[in-house]
């Protein structure tokens, strides 16, 4: 039998925490050319209180610097948006935005998403998708809520005035043909509506840099004791 070639995987991921606020961000490709996926999440188990407490953003530089495509955003499997509403399938694109070749970003970084404008982003950066809000990206609505979060405690702007995705939500960008995610480094967790609002710098998990490759002559390998049992 001849060898079956196996597409990679590549995983590479941050998490950050400062006082109450936490964060995780997850960078993954099926395989090389493919799209390229974030998970965004708020995972602190504290309750938001106040804007600054809503995750809005996170910057990065990828490797080689690719020209990147907006294709999508939805909440993940388990959230919601929380005094608002989603388009189908959890559909929220139009209230995020993507851009690269930024200056004056956090840490330096060369790209971005955000549900905030951050006198960084425009409605020309936005996503595909369903809109809610008006003239998205602006204020803080369609930000990240933390994991513990109490709707009904704090500050109006996170209780009822703005809605807000309750934890996750998974943005999709589409790549030039034959990238390969490698190295993602600058990257930073931003809270609140201003640049001024506090921000995580993210930690590389351990062993998060995982290429899954099973390779042509192993998967070869194993066809080959089949066919002789």
């Amino acid at each position: 039998m001849l060898p079956v070639s196996v597409p990679a995987m590549v995983v590479i991921q941050f998490k950050g925490a400062n006082a109450n606020r936490s964060a995780e961000v997850t960078f993954s490709q099926a395989a090389s050319g493919e799209d390229l996926v974030l998970k965004l999440s708020n995972i602190s188990s504290s309750d938001v209180l106040v804007q600054s407490d809503v995750l809005t953003s996170t910057f990065f530089t990828l490797a080689g610097k690719p020209t990147l495509t907006p294709k999508s955003v939805i909440l993940a499997d388990g959230s919601t948006v929380l005094f608002g509403s989603s388009g189908p399938g959890g559909n929220v694109g139009r209230e995020w935005a993507y851009k690269q070749g930024l200056t004056g970003a956090p840490g330096g970084a060369q790209s971005g998403v955000s549900s905030a404008g951050l006198g960084l982003f425009g409605s020309g950066d936005l996503f595909p998708g369903y809109q809610f809000t008006h003239n998205p990206p602006d204020g803080i609505g369609y930000g990240i809520t933390s994991a513990g979060d109490n709707p009904s405690t704090g500050q109006r702007a996170v209780t009822g005035s703005n809605p807000l995705i309750k934890d996750t939500v998974v943005l999709t960008l589409g790549v030039p043909c034959g990238y390969t995610l490698t190295v993602v480094d600058d990257v930073i967790a931003q809270y609140g509506t201003s640049l001024s609002d506090p921000a995580i710098v993210f930690i590389p998990e351990p062993g998060s840099a995982v290429l899954m490759l099973a390779g042509m002559a192993m998967v070869g390998m194993t066809m080959r004791r089949r066919v002789r049992s």
